[in-house]
C-alpha cells in the first residue's frame, strides 16, 4: 500500500479552519490517500472571530456577523448542523455623526452612493452645494481607468463632500483603511462595472436594486425589513468552536511555521516548537507579512511588503440600562472623517443583536485607530475607555461607569487592499506556481476579509490542493 500523501495547514483562522473540515470531508467520501494536519501559532483557533462570555452578555472582540447573502458562510453553518442557532441582526435606524451632530443614515442608499434622490435632497449630511456636485453623477462620463482608489473614483463622481460624510466613514470601516488609497477592483469592483455599464451610479444602482414588492398579509401592507447579517445565539465563536469539534486531533496549537525548504519531493516545515513536519502540499492561511521568513531562501513574497497592515481596537462597555439616561433609537453610528472624535464607530449592540445583553443591561461596542491615529491602539485599557466614554457623552447622557468593559486590540491585522493589489497577488501566485508548486495562499491578506470571502478561499484551496495531488 502507498504511503499516504500529508497536506500541511497554516494558521488556525476561519479560513485554515474550513479547508481542513473540507479536506477531512473529501478524504473521507472519496476515501482519498491522503492526511491533513493544521498548526496554528497562537494558544487558541479562531483568529479574529473571538467572543466573551460574561454575566449573560454575549460579546464580540472581532467581527460581530456575517452577510446572509453571501453563501459559503450559510452553506458551512448547514454542514456543521448549526442553522437552528441563527440569529439576525435587529434592523433599527442607523446614524452617521458629522459636525457634532447625529444624522439619520439617508433612506435609499446602498454603501453611503444615492440610490433614491429624493431622502438625500432633505438631508442635512449635504450642503446646498453638496448636493448640487453630488447631483453631477447624473451627466458625468464614464471614467477610463479600471484599477484607481475608491476615493478618487467617488470624489470623481460626487465630489467631497458626499464622499467623507457618507461614503468613507461606511467603506473606510469595513477595511479599517484609507479609501484614497483602496484599490476599487480589490474592494468594490462592482461600483467601477456599473459605472461602466449605466455612465451614472445612481441610475445603475436603481437599475439593478429594484425595490421588492411589498408584501401583504391579512388585507395590511407590510414593509419590514429583514436584517442583512447573520450571528450565532451565543456569539461568532459558536461556528470555531464546532469546527474544532469535528476536526479533533489532526488540530495543533502553539506551533507556528518558522520555516518551509522545497525538497525534490514535497516541503520540510520546520515548526518553532522544534518539530519537522514533511508536505506533500500546503496551503499558508497565515497573514502576508509572515511569507518572506517562512520562505526566505525565495524572493517571490518581496511584492507583498507593498501590503500594509493597520491596527485598530474595540471597546465593548457593559452597563444596567438605567445608566444611559439619553438614549437614540437606532443600532448605532459611524463617524464622519472630518469630524474631532477618536472613535470611529459605534454599535448599540444590545439593540443590533436581541440575544446580547441580558434584559435590563445595555451593550456599547466603539472602535478606535483610524489610519491617522494608530497610536491610540497602544494606550492603556483605562485611557481608551476614558477617550470613548468621553466621545459617547458628547450624543448620549451615560451617567454611570461600565459594569465591566472588554477591551481588544488587533495590531496590524487588517490588510490593506491599495491600487494594484489584485495585479500584485496575481503574479505572485504566478511565480509560486513554477517556484512553490503545491503551495497555496488563502486568506484575508488576498481575496476578501469578510467572514464569508474567507471560508470561500479557504474551499477554493482544497480544490486546489486537490487538484494538485491528483495529477
Amino acid at each position: 500500500m502507498s504511503q499516504k500523501k500529508k497536506i500541511l495547514i497554516a494558521g488556525g483562522g476561519i479560513t485554515g479552519l474550513t479547508a481542513a473540515y473540507y479536506l477531512q470531508k473529501e478524504i473521507a467520501e472519496k476515501d482519498l490517500p491522503y492526511e491533513v494536519k493544521l498548526v496554528e501559532a497562537g494558544k487558541r483557533l479562531g483568529g479574529k472571530i473571538k467572543t466573551t462570555r460574561k454575566n449573560g452578555f454575549v460579546i464580540e472582540q472581532g467581527p460581530d456577523s456575517f452577510l446572509s447573502r453571501k453563501q459559503p458562510a450559510v452553506k458551512l453553518t448547514d454542514e456543521l448542523g448549526l442553522r437552528d442557532q441563527l440569529v439576525r441582526n435587529g434592523t433599527g435606524q442607523s446614524y452617521i455623526l458629522v459636525n457634532g451632530k447625529l444624522h439619520k443614515m439617508p433612506k435609499g442608499s446602498f454603501m453611503g452612493v444615492p440610490r433614491q434622490v429624493r431622502p438625500f435632497l432633505f438631508s442635512g449630511l449635504l450642503s446646498p452645494a453638496g448636493k448640487l456636485r453630488a447631483g453631477m453623477d447624473f451627466v458625468l462620463p464614464r471614467g477610463k481607468q479600471a484599477d484607481q482608489s475608491l476615493g478618487g473614483f467617488f470624489r470623481r463622481r460626487f465630489g467631497n463632500e458626499l464622499v467623507e460624510n457618507l461614503v468613507e466613514p461606511l467603506l473606510s470601516g469595513i477595511y479599517a483603511g484609507n479609501i484614497d488609497e483602496m484599490s476599487i477592483m480589490a474592494t468594490f469592483p462592482n461600483f467601477y462595472q456599473l459605472e461602466q455599464e449605466h455612465r451614472s451610479l445612481i441610475k445603475g444602482l436603481q437599475s439593478t436594486m429594484e425595490k421588492k414588492p411589498k408584501q401583504k398579509k391579512k388585507g395590511k401592507t407590510t414593509d419590514k425589513k429583514q436584517g442583512m447579517f447573520f450571528s450565532f445565539k451565543d456569539g461568532l465563536e459558536t461556528l470555531v468552536e464546532r469546527l474544532e469539534e469535528c476536526l479533533g486531533d489532526i488540530v495543533e496549537c502553539n506551533a507556528g511555521v518558522d520555516h518551509i525548504e522545497k525538497k525534490d519531493h514535497g516541503y520540510h516545515v520546520l515548526l518553532d516548537n522544534g518539530d519537522v513536519y514533511k508536505a506533500d502540499a500546503v496551503v499558508m492561511t497565515t497573514p502576508h507579512a509572515t511569507l518572506p521568513k517562512v520562505f526566505s531562501q525565495f524572493d517571490l513574497f518581496d511584492e507583498f511588503q507593498d501590503i500594509p497592515s493597520t491596527s485598530v481596537a474595540n471597546v465593548a462597555m457593559a452597563f444596567d440600562a438605567s445608566a444611559i439616561k439619553q438614549d437614540i433609537d437606532g443600532t448605532g453610528f459611524v463617524v464622519s472623517r472630518n469630524s474631532d472624535y477618536r472613535i470611529t464607530a459605534c454599535t448599540w449592540t444590545h439593540k443590533k443583536w436581541p440575544n446580547a445583553a441580558p434584559d435590563g443591561k445595555a451593550l456599547v461596542r466603539c472602535y478606535v485607530g483610524r489610519p491617522d491615529d494608530q497610536s491610540v491602539v497602544d494606550f492603556s485599557d483605562e485611557e481608551i475607555t476614558d477617550i470613548v466614554l468621553n466621545d459617547l457623552n458628547k450624543t448620549m447622557n451615560i451617567t454611570q461607569k461600565p459594569e465591566f468593559s472588554v477591551i481588544s486590540r488587533w495590531k496590524r491585522a487588517m490588510p490593506q487592499y491599495t491600487v494594484g493589489h489584485n495585479e500584485r497577488i496575481a503574479n505572485v501566485r504566478e511565480s509560486m506556481g513554477m517556484e512553490l508548486p503545491g503551495v497555496f495562499l488563502a486568506g484575508s491578506s488576498y481575496e476578501g476579509v469578510g467572514i464569508p470571502d474567507c471560508i470561500g478561499q479557504g474551499e477554493q484551496a482544497v480544490a486546489n490542493v486537490l487538484d494538485f495531488l491528483q495529477d
